[in-house]
């Protein structure tokens, strides 16, 4: 029995030995290989034949490299995982289209370094039909969505995810985009989603709220370092809301005391709210208006804006429908720059209130402004200490209704003029013909005729024998 047993195992350590020869003969081969220093008489790997010639980088000199090249990290993404990788590191701003994105938990291992993140397209409910790769998009500014054509009618009002599965997104972002400092979302979640999202993103620094509403701003006073808020109550065409009301307001200045900048979209509100935050958000630089639905009386809080430096109105049907005595008007002491993008203009009165409180402004800018004719524009000449002047797509004011102004101001250095197809190149009088020739700078180009006859003696313009002659 002995005997037989000695014969199995030696029988076991034989096919042991042999099937192990013939790796451990490949394992000091290459030990062999190794201790050998490669000559200039080495064949080098050439492109073409399976090589990866970037294995031999590090991923930090390779991130180096692809950051360096530039508007090519979608197609460099596709090269290989490798390559996938390194270029999620390289993006720090993701506008996010589907929501179900953040429910499989990949967005910190797909984005590590993300900065700036956009979730208002993916937290609207996508119709049935878009998923089968139909429909329509519509757009409304930033905000892109699919439309319900088959629908009757087909644009109405647009919804949102459940607010259990905004919170359950929210909660995977605070705990995978700990780095954020600017985020965009849709104010429909609870107030335990946004306070997980100032626990967890506490360098979060710009917050843009959509369908805000009073409610949605009791959390506020959790984000500690917010410095630029952007709130929409709502967007015609999109959706509507309950609004951001004088209490809204009132809750935002004493929680947000250092605003640098905010933006008020849609929003509603009075003298009450505006005066809070005048008073609370002492840092507050920038103030943007836009589509507003503010009551009777609210322009005369913007004297308690102590250190406001720019104001601009987006979109406005009015600006204030009843402003007051001008006398009760005060003035902003510290306002610079003053912008008017397309809004109408058509009331007198409140632009003239408007000019009172904006007396010392420096920079006017009117971009695509309806109702700007001769006689509303005189009214800048309020403004005395104008150095910069741009106009845009103003095409009711004339030449005659510019000159009358620009002369008056003493210090106007720039000027722009663009699109504004009443005032006419063969009109400008020598007093402001002399005017140009001090100008620091001057863009002038109210139509594009006037374009054209900068372009004399080049031959631009002409028919095509100019470049295209017989042989």
């Amino acid at each position: 029995m002995m005997e037989q047993q000695q014969q199995r195992l030696r029988r076991w350590s034989d096919l042991w030995f042999a099937a192990a020869a013939k790796p451990l003969k490949h394992v000091v081969l290459k030990m062999q290989l190794a201790d050998q220093t490669l000559t200039l008489e080495d064949p080098l790997p050439r492109p073409g034949n399976g090589t990866d010639l970037t294995a031999m980088l590090t991923d930090e000199l390779l991130l180096r490299i692809l950051a360096a090249v530039p508007d090519t990290l979608l197609p460099a993404s596709l090269v290989c995982k490798r390559w996938l990788r390194l270029v999620g590191r390289l993006r720090h701003s993701l506008t996010l289209l589907d929501w179900s994105f953040l429910d499989i938990h990949i967005l910190s291992r797909r984005f590590p370094d993300l900065t700036d993140l956009d979730l208002v397209s993916a937290s609207f409910v996508s119709p049935s039909f878009a998923a089968a790769g139909g429909g329509a998009m519509l757009s409304r500014g930033p905000v892109s969505v699919a439309a319900e054509t088959r629908a009757d009618p087909p644009i109405g009002e647009c919804h949102f995810l459940e607010p259990d599965v905004i919170d359950r997104g929210l909660k995977t972002v605070a705990r995978d985009c700990p780095g954020l400092r600017k985020l965009s979302l849709v104010a429909v979640a609870s107030e335990a989603g946004l306070m997980a999202v100032a626990e967890g993103c506490n360098t979060l620094q710009e917050l843009e709220l959509h369908r805000c509403s009073d409610l949605a701003l009791r959390s506020i006073s959790a984000f500690t370092n917010l410095q630029i808020l952007r709130l929409v109550g709502s967007v015609e065409g999109l959706y509507r809301g309950p609004g951001v009301t004088d209490i809204g307001l009132t809750i935002l200045a004493h929680g947000c005391k250092r605003l640098v900048k905010l933006e008020l979209g849609g929003c509603e509100g009075s003298y009450d709210g505006i005066s809070a935050i005048g008073r609370c958000c002492v840092m507050l630089e920038e103030l943007t208006i836009s589509d507003h639905r503010l009551e009777a009386g609210w322009m005369a809080a913007l004297s308690l804006c102590g250190n406001l430096k720019t104001l601009r109105f987006v979109s406005c049907r009015r600006i204030d429908a009843d402003p007051g005595p001008l006398e009760y008007l005060g003035t902003c002491p510290t306002i610079e720059t003053l912008q008017m993008q397309r809004c109408q203009l058509r009331d007198k009165r409140s632009f003239h209130a408007l000019f009172m409180v904006c007396e010392v402004v420096r920079d006017l800018v009117f971009e695509n402004c309806w109702g700007l004719d001769n006689d509303m524009f005189s009214l800048a000449s309020i403004c005395r200490d104008v150095k910069f002047l741009s106009l845009e797509g103003c095409s009711r004011l004339t030449t005659d209704g510019l000159q009358s102004v620009v002369l008056s101001w003493v210090d106007l250095q720039r000027l722009v003029v663009v699109s504004c197809n009443h005032i006419k190149d063969n009109e400008v009088s020598p007093a402001l013909s002399s005017l140009f020739s001090v100008l620091k700078e001057l863009k002038w180009r109210p139509d594009t005729k006037s374009a054209l006859a900068s372009l004399a003696g080049t031959g631009m313009g002409k028919k095509g024998g100019r470049f295209f002659k017989r042989v």
